[in-house]
């Protein structure tokens, strides 16, 4: 009798059996498991840069190739040069692969705390520049062909970060200095390569030869500005930080143009020269090419600057700019044999796209980080206090800061805040503005910081003066479209000064002044100058549209309580402003003061309800020329709209009449801050582009505002 094998014998059995068999056949085992979302992105776009392992493509590559990655870390160059040489892989694959090879192996050999490379680092980088440009451009396809690939996008994101790096790197090197006799800094040979620095299309501010700093704009992090706005396309996204001189310091005052400016009330609202004179309008030009009102010899001819005048702007210290690096070479081998490169410059929002090899491709830009930079750098916050209560390092007179390199081309939206603030009340209006794609193309945002303690009509003189000026600057014939169609918005007491820069004084404030500031029985001569520009204006002829924000155009009786009264105690003006005042009443009115000091109301009690002044202004017409628009805020939902307010200024002051449009928010007093506050002024802004742009319409022949 036969005895029935074990069943436990019969499968160790078969195991032994079907290992044998597969040890013969030489068959892989294939298995086969689900992957989640995070695994399915990992494998699909994880590579140097985002994992900081190599991606899965080029480790497919590396086992065609018989290597492994393991390997290549320890001989990288052998890698590459296997990898070159090897006739199995298409061309496309192989640049790829190439190209993360080589910038595994610079960012090895680079420490991140390093400051100043060495020969041996700029090689490496370069090298993954050269195999990231040649897959781009002169790979089997097109980039357009390869549009909606993973490994597309990859090796772009090595390109620009191999271009980041090296233009940072580069002008530690001092490869971007510029020599006392060119505008250009020219060629570097450094490690055996030949780099043209190109300069020619971005323009620097004026006497600024080469920036002070160059920051990567991927290494930024910013509190305090809610979305950051950029363009995906090819290059490095760069901050260029300028050595620019803080307002008050020396060098910023033309001459003699110094004497003028010292005169604190008698600075000529008029005086730039051809444009934007108060009696006049003088948008007809003179028939001068538009390049006259253009840029710096670097992107064209710039005009010459009226003789004498006080430069009352700053343009922006930390400009973003985009760098490209590029071989002249045309073709694959070429390229790949070439150790000379041009590492080129762009103003993003000049130019939005390149042409390379006959392919157009999108130019990439940060519209956010430099504008950041410059408002985390300012100390602004202090300094607007510190200018309030008189305290040193204050500011002394209104200064316009441009948010980009001056575009005669775009048309200007004019910032102006409210009582101790600056620029920072704007940091996201300004950043929704620049990063809308359609009002980028069409506007430039300049923004005002003046002093908030003087009184309102010498600030409205004063900021009126270095509008006009920095126009006259950059545009002495007042030929280009930067020169017309302006959009003034204004914050608080800044919206009090918009709407007075697009209103006629007339006779109005004239019989105030004498009412509050001039004895009884005495007269007064309206023939004197210095006074005259104060009391005596026409509307800003090249604004078209004005937009008021929580505005206390007729006053607030926040101004008038307690805490206020204590603040405004506090509150000092200069001591040359109040010496020029009394000369101008004496000189005015021949009275002899007999040692008694006048009374110069400041900034907050000009804002009291009962004030004189703030009562004649809130009458003076707005120019029929000019649509307006308000925005209120009301800190409850519920009420009355007529008997609400935002906890400094009310319904009632806020309002005007003839608004093209009247927006109310439920919010405190800072409502431009607010996202439903930034989308109407978008909305303001888009449909001002319809109306002046495209249908070519101004608010006066629309029949608004009448």
């Amino acid at each position: 009798m036969m005895t029935r094998p074990h069943p436990l014998w019969i499968s160790r059995g078969l195991t032994l059996a079907l290992l044998a068999l597969s040890l013969l056949s030489g068959c892989a085992m294939v298995t086969v498991s689900s992957l989640g979302p995070e695994q399915y992105i990992a494998m699909r776009r994880g590579d140097i840069l985002s994992t900081g392992r190599l991606s899965a493509a080029t480790r497919d590559t590396l086992h065609v190739a018989a290597l492994d990655e393991n390997t290549c870390q320890r001989a990288p160059l052998d890698c590459i040069d296997r990898i070159s040489n090897l006739g199995a892989i298409n061309t496309d694959r192989r640049l790829a692969s190439l190209a993360e090879l080589s910038l595994q192996m610079a960012i090895n050999n680079t420490p991140a705390n390093a400051t100043e490379w060495s020969d041996a680092q700029f090689d490496l980088w370069l090298r993954a520049v050269r195999f990231s440009y040649a897959f781009l451009f002169l790979g089997q396809r097109t980039a357009g062909e390869r549009a909606f690939e993973d490994r597309q996008t990859q090796v772009r994101d090595y390109y620009n970060y191999a271009a980041q790096e090296l233009a940072r790197a580069l002008f530690v090197h001092g490869a971007l200095h510029t020599d006392a006799g060119s505008d250009e800094p020219g060629t570097q040979l450094i490690a055996g390569w030949s780099i043209h620095i190109d300069l020619s299309r971005v323009r620097l501010p004026e006497g600024v030869r080469e920036p002070r700093e160059v920051i990567p704009a991927s290494r930024l992090s910013f509190a305090g500005i809610r979305s950051i706005y950029r363009r995906d396309g090819l290059g490095a996204e760069l901050v260029a930080v300028m050595n620019v001189p803080p307002p008050g310091q020396a060098g910023e005052v033309d001459g003699d143009a110094a004497d003028a400016e010292r005169s604190e009330v008698g600075a000529d609202a008029s005086a730039a020269a051809g444009v934007g004179a108060s009696g006049g309008d003088n948008r007809a030009g003179t028939g001068a090419p538009a390049a006259a009102a253009g840029m710096s010899p670097r992107g064209g001819a710039r005009p010459k600057r009226p003789a004498q005048v006080t430069q009352f702007f700053s343009e922006m210290p930390s400009p973003n700019v985009t760098a490209l690096i590029g071989f002249n070479e045309d073709s694959l081998e070429q390229v790949l044999a070439s150790h000379g490169v041009v590492l080129s410059v762009y103003d993003p929002y000049r130019e939005e796209s390149v042409q390379r090899h006959g392919q157009t491709v999108p130019l990439a830009a940060n519209f956010s980080a430099g504008y950041g930079i410059w408002l985390a750098r300012s100390g602004f916050a202090g300094q607007s206090l510190r200018t309030l209560f008189g305290r040193a390092r204050g500011i002394d007179s209104p200064r316009i800061y441009m948010m980009q390199p001056y575009d005669p081309n775009r048309r200007i939206i004019l910032m102006l805040h409210g009582l101790a603030s600056s620029p920072e009340a704007w940091v996201n209006v300004a950043n929704e503005i620049q990063g809308d794609e359609v009002l980028r193309q069409h506007f430039q945002v300049w923004q005002v910081y003046y002093p908030t303690n003087v009184p309102i009509l010498v600030n409205l003189a004063r900021i009126r003066r270095a509008a006009q000026q920095t126009l006259a600057h950059f545009d002495p014939y007042g030929s280009a479209p930067a020169s017309h169609g302006m959009v003034l918005i204004g914050h608080s007491m800044g919206g009090v000064l918009a709407r007075l820069l697009v209103s006629s004084s007339g006779d109005e404030l004239w019989g105030a002044f004498k009412d509050a500031y001039v004895p009884e029985g005495a007269d007064i001569d309206r023939e004197e100058e210095r006074l005259n520009r104060l009391l005596s204006f026409t509307p800003m002829p090249q604004v078209e549209r004005a937009i008021f924000i929580a505005a206390p155009h007729r006053g607030t009786p926040f101004a008038s309580n307690r805490l206020s009264r204590w603040a405004a105690n506090l509150v000092r003006l200069p001591l040359a402003l109040l010496n020029e005042i009394e000369d101008v009443l004496q000189t005015a009115t021949d009275i002899d003061s007999q040692g008694k000091t006048l009374h110069v109301p400041n900034s907050i009690e000009q804002l009291r309800e009962s004030d004189p002044m703030i009562r004649a202004t809130s009458q003076l017409p707005i120019s029929p020329q000019v649509c307006f628009h308000s925005i209120i805020a009301r800190r409850r939902e519920n009420g009355p709209l007529e008997d609400s307010n935002d906890g400094v200024v009310p319904f009632r002051s806020a309002h005007l009449a003839g608004a093209l449009s009247e927006k109310v928010i439920v919010a405190g007093h800072s409502v431009q801050e607010t996202p439903q506050a930034i989308l109407e002024i978008r909305r303001i802004l888009h449909e001002d582009i319809d109306q002046v742009d495209l249908r070519g319409e101004v608010c006066g022949e629309a029949g608004v505002g009448k």
